[in-house]
């Protein structure tokens, strides 16, 4: 976000833990009937407000400047691989991708998770995984394109490209979570039914769970399969249920 929309978001979080501060201090003290330590309070109180950076920055001369770094700031070329960076819907984002270069080891001009994610699926069987397998960790690995939700496992789940089984294993890894759905309320197993990608369902069916989640048209992974003649998908999700059944 700009800085001043962070400034104006940080400013309101500060007064607001403030106000609650105080109003949760002076009932207490008020309610248990303790006088002195009210009084205490209330000389405490100017004191710890010279403390507060918003109050430095507006009264004591610092102003709010963008190179002020009233809130501790980082410039995007300080950041580096262990901060954790959000866009304004609190999303995460790459930090190279963000940065000038410096420490975080990226370029300015870098296209973004979002771009990398929409950039594989439109390549299809013939996509290249390593610029995403190489944007991805721990952090963002459950990252959703703001206009469809879609993850990184979903596409990789809908994709018959080369390694599609291995990156899918990887993601898992670092803690992709299986149960996210998509804006029609797909898990990543209802985008293998529909796309047929018989080798990533063989690998995802194992969360028979999710077998059970149906999508916003009341479909479940299975269903989808059938309604799009992805038959040999159907059948693998449908064996692993008989043999949970089996087992039991």
């Amino acid at each position: 976000m700009s800085y001043g929309a962070h400034v104006v978001s940080t400013a309101r979080s500060l007064v607001g833990s403030t106000l609650f501060g105080i109003a949760f201090t002076v009932g207490l003290h008020y309610y248990k009937g303790m006088v002195m330590g009210l009084a205490i309070q209330t000389v405490m109180a100017p004191l710890n407000l010279l403390e507060n950076a918003l109050v430095k920055a507006l009264f004591l001369g610092s102003g709010i400047k963008p190179d002020g770094r009233i809130f501790n700031e980082k410039a995007a070329s300080e950041l580096t691989p262990d901060d954790e960076v959000v866009d304004e819907q609190g999303n995460p984002v790459v930090p190279r991708q963000l940065a000038a270069g410096g420490a975080a080891g990226g370029k300015k001009g870098e296209p973004s998770l979002e771009d990398i994610i929409l950039d594989t699926w439109d390549m299809g069987n013939k996509a290249d995984l390593g610029p995403l397998m190489k944007a991805l960790n721990k952090k963002n690995v459950n990252y959703q394109t703001k206009e469809d939700s879609w993850t990184s496992l979903m596409i990789l789940a809908g994709l018959g490209a080369s390694g599609t089984v291995s990156a899918i294993r990887t993601l898992k890894e670092m803690g992709a979570d299986l149960g996210i759905t998509d804006k029609e309320g797909w898990t990543a197993l209802h985008w293998a039914a529909f796309h047929g990608s018989l080798t990533a369902a063989m690998e995802l069916r194992s969360e028979t769970k999710l077998l059970a989640v149906k999508d916003k048209d009341g479909n479940t992974p299975i269903d989808t399969a059938r309604k799009e003649g992805n038959n040999n998908v159907a059948d693998a999700y449908e064996e692993v249920l008989g043999e949970n059944k089996k087992s039991k």
